[in-house]
């Protein structure tokens, strides 16, 4: 489960360090708890040199009702366990939500941090989790995009999906099950690419945990309605890494 990020970089700032132009017009205040129906920055495959606002959690084109999706199981219907150590079929391109969209409907969705409590406790117990290796600028998860027609009220929806993927060792120490799929900063262009499915699914993989630590914050995360840079203070000194 991926179900709570935060983007909270300036969006002209954002869009000079991915080297893409900012939308022509934006309202967007920096988000320390970017939720499922939340609109956030992405760029897509068929726009790749914009920054475009998409809602956070995917509803297929073909869908009678909205749906918000928010994450993509790079396995699909595989590795139902959850074994972080699965090296079996990526099964996402037979998925109905996601065969077309992994195909030719790709995007990169920009943050600074995620947030992943434990297996069971979820986000009554929830860490902080960021990158050691960006130097404060923001990475980009591998996502799926979709567009559907809101028929009552005659509007168009454009959303997303994260994709995920096995736990790395880093995330496995919360304990979580899941991990979001982080594209190193090479494999962005690659991701945006017309690249057939054989050549993107090695991609999806966990991002290097000793990149990685995370620390424990209120779980007033939970609130969807909470925003702010007081949701992601530590509560307490415990830094999880990987030496």
């Amino acid at each position: 489960m991926c179900g709570r990020f935060g983007m909270i970089n300036n969006i002209d700032d954002l869009a000079q360090q991915l080297q893409v132009f900012p939308p022509e017009q934006s309202n967007f205040a920096p988000n320390y708890n970017t939720s499922p129906g939340d609109y956030s920055p992405v760029i897509t495959n068929q726009k790749p040199d914009v920054l475009q606002f998409f809602q956070f959690g995917l509803t297929p084109h073909w869908a009678k009702k909205r749906m918000y999706l928010f994450n993509a199981r790079a396995e699909g219907d595989h590795n139902k366990g959850n074994d972080p150590n699965y090296t079996g079929a990526l099964d996402i391109g037979n998925k109905p939500a996601f065969k077309k969209a992994i195909r030719s409907q790709r995007c990169l969705i920009p943050a600074i941090f995620f947030v992943e409590g434990p297996t069971k406790e979820k986000l009554d117990k929830p860490y902080v989790v960021y990158l050691t290796d960006r130097n404060k600028q923001a990475f980009c998860f591998a996502g799926v995009w979709d567009s559907w027609v809101d028929q009552d009220k005659n509007v168009l929806v454009n959303s997303f999906a994260i994709i995920t993927t096995v736990p790395n060792a880093l995330l496995q120490q919360i304990p979580h099950h899941r991990s979001p799929v982080i594209l190193p900063k090479a494999a962005e262009k690659q991701w945006l690419d017309n690249a057939t499915l054989d050549n993107i699914l090695p991609l999806l993989k966990p991002y290097n945990a000793h990149c990685m630590q995370a620390y424990p914050i209120d779980a007033r995360i939970k609130n969807p309605q909470l925003n702010g840079r007081d949701l992601v203070k530590k509560i307490n000194d415990t830094v999880l890494r990987i030496d």
